[in-house]
């Protein structure tokens, strides 16, 4: 193999990959990144079993061939070469040499077949979304999800496929966030994919971009792929059963108290610094056209703020987590937002002009 790229277009392509490299790999083979050369193409490709990712780029291609290099040493010594062209030579199945101007470096690599092999793409359900609009989608969603919980399936986003629409709900069980859009019939039976957070992440970062491109998703009974541009993203699904979620999302309730979405944000934001992590809540209270926000700490003080609302029912004192609703206001949209409780120890609703639904369970009123 030999291959000539400019060092800016290696970097970029270092840049959309490196994060899949896991820190401590089970075999020592996810340490590497496969380096491929055919067609006129440099095709670099990682993953650490769960998430795989393969990138290309057009490159002056002398010799096609293949090989895999430890990832974080070579992605270190691409970001630290001054001349503009790169030369990756590979001498042998496991050794290549990277010349870069009047640098000169042999690195020590493995055999491209211990790579593990990407997974074939050709059967599964295939849709076609915006960039723009799937990254919204996902963003709006994964923020909800649990972290390191014992119940593996929340560590993930839930994908529903019926019909026409598809579904994103995220979970940890004391919030929660479901986003759906329409999109071409796909299949007459509903579908359910559990997609890892990690992956999710990935998806979004692979999408940041200003233009508005296609994105290419299939889904398979046990992984999903996203196929951007010249990356494509392949991550296996998680096992479990997603917890039904039905029946947490409470009804809108006739008339929703509408929310300044800017000023309640920054009412939060003060008052929360009057918590502690003991007691970590603040107190909302719906009084006749206001709202009252108070948060109480023995060690911190005391921090009471209040704003007008379009409420007129009796008293109503219901305890939130403030950095939970304040995730849920930054990822909705409009000026104003609506809000929907029927009482301090039921779940609140959220919405806005789109389809989104955020979720927040009540906290226990500290007398």
């Amino acid at each position: 193999m030999k291959v000539v790229i400019t060092r800016i277009e290696l970097v970029n392509l270092v840049g959309k990959i490196q994060n899949i490299v896991p820190v401590k790999p089970t075999i020592s083979i996810l340490s590497n990144i496969l380096i491929e050369a055919i067609d006129d193409q440099l095709i670099l490709s990682v993953t650490d079993l769960t998430v795989s990712v393969r990138a290309y780029v057009e490159a002056k291609v002398l010799e096609e061939g293949a090989i895999t290099l430890p990832a974080k040493r070579f992605f270190q010594l691409i970001r630290e070469l001054t001349a503009v062209q790169v030369e990756i030579h590979a001498l042998s199945s496991e050794v290549a040499l990277v010349n870069a101007g009047s640098s000169h470096f042999r690195i020590q690599g493995m055999h491209k077949d211990e790579f593990p092999k990407f997974p074939n793409l050709s059967e599964g359900i295939q849709l076609t979304l915006p960039s723009s609009q799937l990254s919204h989608l996902l963003s709006r969603t994964s923020f909800a999800a649990a972290r390191d919980d014992s119940k593996h399936a929340l560590n993930g986003i839930l994908l529903q496929s019926v019909e026409n629409t598809i579904v994103f709900i995220g979970t940890d069980g004391k919030r929660l966030a479901k986003n759906k859009v329409k999109i071409d019939k796909i299949s007459s039976d509903s579908s359910s994919y559990i997609i890892p957070l990690k992956a999710i992440e990935e998806i979004i970062r692979l999408l940041d971009s200003k233009e508005d491109d296609p994105v290419i998703l299939t889904l398979m009974s046990d992984k999903i792929a996203v196929e951007f541009k010249s990356t494509t993203l392949i991550s296996k699904l998680l096992s479990g059963q997603y917890p039904d979620v039905s029946r947490v999302i409470p009804e809108q309730i006739a008339n929703p108290i509408a929310l300044n979405r800017d000023e309640l944000i920054s009412l939060l934001r003060q008052v929360s610094l009057f918590t502690s992590e003991n007691s970590n809540s603040v107190r909302f209270t719906f009084t006749t056209g206001e709202l009252h926000l108070s948060a109480m700490s023995g060690s911190i003080g005391e921090g009471k703020v209040h704003m007008p609302v379009n409420y007129g029912g009796e008293k109503l004192e219901v305890a939130f987590n403030p950095n939970y609703f304040l995730d849920m206001l930054r990822h909705s949209k409009d000026e104003s937002v609506h809000f929907s409780i029927s009482d301090p120890y039921n779940p609140g609703l959220i919405t806005d002009s789109t389809s989104a639904q955020f979720v927040i369970m009540p906290m226990r009123l500290e007398v």
